[in-house]
């Protein structure tokens, strides 16, 4: 067993071998331009990226013409938000989205706000879920666009897509979700899910980084966006640049793998995270599972444990590479949006730990894991005097620690 284990796979996935296999011959024999017409080494350079379309079209049930490729989710979520606002300045510029969302989405509403937008944040409930109620309620004559998170990249909750995606057709609002974490765990079908706009990451799907791709519904309704980069006109004129045709034929290999192994990989990961909480809830109080726990990812684990500071955590389990679930980065103490909008109180918010189980992740790295986690927890509560009273039964919200 090599130390020290990774345990942080929705933050990014090692490349799969068979995805490094299928990538190698673009980087020295077949290196062509796949927009050079005039010559085999762009033909073959072309084919190979109508073969990445396919397959990626394959996984999430749309057809190649509708997939646009990035360099990721980051700026495939530009493209969406700030390009559908600007074609369809006068049918609305409000959007709906949740308070829970990726920076990236968070940070391009923010943006558009100053240029005039309306954006609607949902609260969701407790286990970070939006529901189809709440966005019928926020709907408005003006809405231009939905867009949610298929699936929490910090606490896993998943979201009712298919139901809220069919509100938003029937509403006649542009439906987009950021699928980056749930390509690949969860069953996802633009058709029967009702989703006009969808990005991906290859990165997360043990693909390469610096890759991604965005679906462009091309039929009922047909989606058009403005071009956030201007240039050659690639990809519908949707995103001018030469093609990344390597880091393309690995997303595909990515996707095709993804689908193939589909069943496999989630059962390999739901046992893994399983085997992980039971150890831990055997032998540890007060600690709780953050997020949904019927509707999350197979392989993710969002646990808060109190009377511990998670930086501390984190430092005491220096064989796991894992992170911690509030971005309690040197700069910011604040605690993680996500939890916050959950409710989860800043104590318990700055003791929450992200783990997350990948294709290589073994049982014996996982109860090694869990048993560090478990002694580093025990270990830090021997110094807190809170733990030592919650345990004596006495109500630590009732303590006035001013009054004396």
């Amino acid at each position: 067993m090599n130390l020290p284990i990774y345990l942080d796979f929705q933050a990014t996935t090692p490349v799969d071998e068979r995805v490094l296999d299928a990538m190698l011959p673009y980087f020295k024999e077949t290196y062509g331009n796949a927009a050079s017409r005039s010559h085999a080494f762009g033909w073959a350079a072309e084919e190979a990226i109508d073969k990445a379309r396919k397959q990626i079209a394959k996984l999430i049930g749309a057809t190649p013409k509708e997939i646009i490729f990035t360099s990721g989710s980051t700026e495939a979520i530009n493209l969406v938000l700030k390009g559908a606002v600007e074609m369809y300045a006068s049918r609305g510029k409000h959007i709906i989205t949740s308070e829970v969302e990726h920076k990236a989405v968070l940070d391009v509403c923010k943006h558009l706000e100053k240029q005039g937008c309306e954006v609607t944040y949902l609260k969701p409930d407790k286990t970070g879920r939006v529901s189809v109620e709440q966005v019928a309620g926020a709907i408005r004559e003006d809405t231009l666009m939905v867009a949610l998170l298929w699936a929490s990249n910090e606490i896993g909750t998943i979201n009712p897509m298919r139901e809220i995606g069919a509100l938003c057709h029937e509403r006649g609002v542009l439906f987009f979700a950021d699928a980056t974490q749930a390509i690949g765990k969860v069953p996802v079908d633009v058709e029967k899910d009702n989703i006009d706009l969808l990005c991906l990451s290859a990165h997360k799907i043990y693909g390469p980084k610096g890759v991604g791709c965005l679906y462009v519904r091309r039929k009922n309704p047909r989606v058009r966006l403005t071009a956030q980069m201007d240039g050659g006109g690639h990809e519908r004129g949707m995103r001018s640049g030469t093609l990344n045709v390597p880091g393309i034929v690995g997303l595909g290999k990515a996707c095709e793998i993804c689908l193939e192994d589909f069943d496999k990989d989630v059962g390999h990961g739901r046992a893994l995270r399983d085997r992980f909480e039971k150890q831990l809830f055997d032998r540890l109080d007060y600690i709780y599972v953050n997020g949904d726990k019927e509707h999350r990812l197979p392989h993710a684990s969002n646990i808060s444990f109190a009377y511990v500071e998670g930086e501390s955590l984190i430092m005491g389990v220096k064989d796991l590479a894992v992170s911690s679930g509030s971005a309690c980065t040197s700069a910011s103490l604040e605690p993680s949006h996500v939890l916050r909008a959950c409710d989860v109180g800043d104590e318990l918010a700055h003791s929450s730990i992200r783990f997350s189980f990948g294709r290589q992740t073994t049982e014996e790295e996982v109860d090694f894991a869990a048993n560090q986690v478990i002694e580093a927890v025990e270990r830090l509560r021997e110094l807190s005097p809170l733990y030592e009273m919650a345990q004596e039964g006495i109500d630590l919200s009732s303590i006035d620690w001013a009054g004396h």
